[in-house]
Parts: C-alpha cells; sequence; structure tokens
C-alpha cells in the first residue's frame, strides 16, 4: 500500500517566492569581453528543516559566467545569512537562490549547487544550471 503525505506538506512552501531577502549586490565586470568562469563556496550555509524544525548545514557552490556584472561576496555572504531562520526545503533553497543570482547579475551560464549534511544517514545533493 502506497501512503501519501503530500498533504502534511500542502501549502508550507508556497511563501518561498515572494520572501524578502537581503539584495545581492553586483560590481561592472571590466572583464565582460573575456570568458571566464568564478566559483565560489559558502560551507556555512544553514536554513530551518520546515518538518522538524531542526537546522539543515549545507555546502553552497556557485559557478557562473559573468556578463555585465559580478557577484559581490559580502552582500551574497549577508543573503545566505538571512536563511538561517527560514523553514525551506531544500529543493526550494537552490531554485530560490539561483533565481535570485541571475536577478542580480544576469551572467551567461551559472550552476548552483547544495550539499547538505547528513540526516537521518542520508545526505541530500541538490543541483541546478542557468543558461541565458
Amino acid at each position: 500500500m502506497e501512503k501519501n503525505t503530500a498533504g502534511s506538506y500542502e501549502g508550507r512552501q508556497n511563501h518561498i517566492r515572494s520572501l524578502s531577502f537581503p539584495a545581492i549586490e553586483v560590481f561592472e565586470n571590466i572583464y565582460a569581453d573575456k570568458e571566464y568562469s568564478i566559483h565560489i563556496e559558502f560551507p556555512e550555509f544553514t536554513a530551518i528543516c520546515p518538518k522538524t524544525g531542526l537546522p539543515d548545514f549545507g555546502i553552497v557552490s556557485i559557478e557562473y559566467f559573468p556578463d555585465k556584472w559580478c557577484l559581490e561576496l559580502k552582500s551574497l555572504k549577508e543573503y545566505f545569512l538571512a536563511y538561517r531562520n527560514v523553514g525551506i526545503f531544500h529543493e526550494n533553497v537552490v531554485n530560490r537562490v539561483m533565481d535570485d543570482i541571475v536577478a542580480a547579475a544576469q551572467m551567461h551560464k551559472a550552476s548552483v549547487v547544495v550539499k547538505y549534511g547528513t540526516r537521518g544517514g542520508i545526505v541530500t545533493t541538490v543541483s541546478r544550471s542557468y543558461t541565458r
């Protein structure tokens, strides 16, 4: 017999797209005529599991090919720190981060990967790619 538990999560994440996070600032890429990539890791990412209320710990990796703008790191760190008290599923973190960095920097290509720490014997890695 298949157990359907989707009802217990229904509506719990509908607000994620409209949440207000700190702005991700950018600076001018003076080498916009060159094709190169930037890799950023944030090994101290935390958010809250919306089911248990316990913290989830992850490593956020971003790789992107800038166009006219580069992501400014201090504002990116403040952006990530704002997730600490947010109840959010792993999949939604990756999608929201991608949407926000693309909106901020309008890069050529990007990938976001979040590898979460072990929870109940399971390690979760979620990724998303973007190409303009």
